[in-house]
């Protein structure tokens, strides 16, 4: 049997993979500070005797895009937008340090300041707590200060804010954030944030569905040619039948 009716099924399944990767991309069009998820194809040979004549499509997460969303002013104290590379550090729900781009913030009735998620937010000393009924003001460099009524402004702590490299990349959890795979990277203290506003998503929702539309035609194109090659399969049986 031809090798092309396993070769079209995996294009098949590298465009429905596609088709996953951009539809969680659409679905987070409007999620702060979110990244695109990027993913690739490659052509792999098909090895064996005579000539290598098919190929595999295979698909491959390449990472991340890595340009930052548009900045919407809030006004709101604690929404903070980070500057350049730098991002949030935040606490996972599995107790590791986890990176974030998505700067809502909020105190919750412990007193802990945390992500809209209720994810702990990270300060140089580890969580952060904030005195209760204060009202708090966050610092270009990430400082936090709480005043309580007419009382005296304190600092409370500062937001810890890491810039990765080439040589400390980060990358997507199963749970959203982004992390090290070697471990926690240091806070970078000329790392800088814009109160008062949020990023938002870079996906661009015209080109998620336009990709979307070309991965659905890919699809049907292998769909055919398994169809084709059937066919072609029958006529041969038929042709080769001795009745």
């Amino acid at each position: 049997m031809d090798r092309l009716i396993y070769l079209s099924m995996g294009g098949a399944k590298a465009a429905m993979a596609r088709q996953d990767v951009l539809a969680h991309n659409l679905a987070n069009v409007s999620s702060n500070g979110f990244r695109a998820e990027m993913a690739a194809h490659r052509a792999v040979p098909v090895r064996g005797d005579g000539a290598t004549t098919r190929v595999y499509a295979l698909e491959t997460t390449v990472g991340y895009d890595q340009a930052p969303g548009p900045l919407q002013t809030t006004g709101r104290n604690l929404d903070v937008a980070m500057k350049g590379n730098a991002w949030l550090a935040v606490q996972g729900l599995d107790g590791t340090e986890a990176y974030t781009r998505a700067g809502s913030l909020e105190v919750n009735t412990e007193g802990l300041l945390v992500t809209q998620t209720g994810l702990p937010v990270n300060g140089d000393g580890g969580p952060i707590t904030v005195p209760t009924g204060a009202t708090v003001q966050v610092a270009a460099d990430g400082t936090l200060s709480a005043q309580v009524g007419s009382g005296p402004r304190q600092t409370v702590g500062r937001l810890k804010l890491v810039t990765p490299t080439d040589e400390t990349p980060l990358k997507r959890g199963d749970d959203g954030l982004f992390r090290n795979p070697d471990g926690d990277l240091p806070a970078d203290a000329t790392a800088r944030l814009q109160d008062g506003a949020l990023e938002g998503s870079n996906v661009s929702a015209v080109e998620t569905m336009v990709a979307m539309i070309s991965a659905a035609r890919h699809f049907e194109s292998q769909m055919k040619l398994i169809s084709t090659q059937e066919r072609q399969e029958q006529q041969a049986a038929r042709l080769l039948s001795p009745n």
